[in-house]
């Protein structure tokens, strides 16, 4: 009988909790808002350059901004634990703000900064896509994709006729470099032996090659490989050479070929092709193709990095025509298809 009584009373709770939960939904795009905005003022910039915390006075002063404003800015990134608020020397005394792990990767420049990957996917051309998302999806596949059906051209051909959205993705993919880099050199920087010659295929502005030669002095010539708008405004580097070209026609050869992100731009038949290329430009003894891509695992295993595996997929779904985030097995297949 008092389990009778308890399912509605549980069920009740159950649909208030997910009421609240919805408005998580309802509301959610303000964060990554008021995070961007947080970028665009400044605000961990000025606390790191301060050297200690500060209080809204001298952050709203230092920013040139209204206190009033740039207090109800700060109360909300609190809450979402991005800056820490700490107790003033005076009991009574003003509120002072202090960095976070979190905060710290909101800086404009040095490391771990991730504020360029949040700046591309909060841009207004990013974010206009994702109203297409249904679009897609009940087209059946055959349908415009979403961020074509929004600017009347895929992503990569309204990169190349504006130069600005074109310099926001390469600043996207230099930070994820220099994130992912680290990690790669730290744990299978033997996977690099015996190599003298690399070609980055899709390397953006070179970031990716720049941080390689550097910690294999053994690698004589680096080729960041991208099209010809990219690669015209890479700077120049020690050992990395930037070629421009097309990776479906063509690929410098060398003895290995990296490719960091770009495969999950595109369907299983492009990919094919792009590992069809890279096979005829490496040495058919020794030759490496090393891919760095994120793996979705589909047998339960859950991490802290499940949600944002599953978050990319859609991103590819969003922004790309035919790109998608794989599992072992399909990105197994793939490269057996193309190799």
């Amino acid at each position: 009988m008092e389990d009778t009584q308890r399912e509605p009373i549980l069920e009740e709770k159950g649909e208030e909790r997910a009421k609240v939960e919805v408005w998580n939904y309802v509301l959610g795009f303000s964060k990554i808002a008021v995070v961007k905005c947080a970028i665009e003022l400044g605000i961990a910039d000025a606390i790191e350059s301060h050297g200690s915390p500060m209080t809204l006075l001298e952050l709203s002063t230092t920013l040139k901004c209204d206190p009033s404003s740039l207090y109800r800015i700060m109360r909300f990134l609190v809450h979402q634990k991005i800056f820490k608020e700490v107790q003033p020397k005076i009991p009574s005394g003003p509120k002072i703000y202090a960095q976070s792990p979190l905060s710290r990767c909101l800086l404009k420049s040095g490391e771990p900064s991730m504020a360029a990957l949040i700046l591309l996917e909060s841009s207004p051309v990013m974010l206009a896509s994702w109203h297409g998302l249904s679009a897609r999806i009940l087209g059946n596949g055959t349908s415009t994709p979403a961020f074509k059906a929004v600017h009347g051209e895929d992503l990569w051909s309204f990169a190349a006729a504006n130069p600005g959205h074109s310099k926001l993705i390469n600043e996207a993919m230099a930070c994820d470099a220099s994130l992912a880099l680290p990690a790669l050199i730290e744990s299978c920087l033997e996977v690099f032996n015996g190599i003298e010659t690399i070609v980055d295929v899709g390397g953006g502005n070179g970031t990716t090659l720049g941080m390689l030669v550097k910690a294999c002095p053994w690698i004589t010539r680096g080729i960041n490989f991208d099209l010809p708008h990219v690669v015209s405004v890479a700077e120049e580097s020690d050992r990395v050479e930037n070629v421009g070209g097309d990776m479906f026609d063509r690929i410098p050869k060398a003895d290995a070929a990296i490719i960091k992100w770009v495969l999950h731009d595109w369907g299983d038949e492009e990919c094919i092709r792009i590992l069809k290329k890279c096979k005829e430009a490496i040495p058919e003894d020794k030759g490496k193709v090393i891919i760095l891509e994120a793996v979705i695992e589909e047998d339960e295993i859950k991490d802290e990095l499940t949600n944002v595996r599953l978050m990319l997929d859609m991103v590819m779904m969003a922004h790309t025509s035919t790109g998608k985030e794989r599992t072992f097995t399909t990105s197994k297949t793939t490269i057996t298809h193309g190799f």
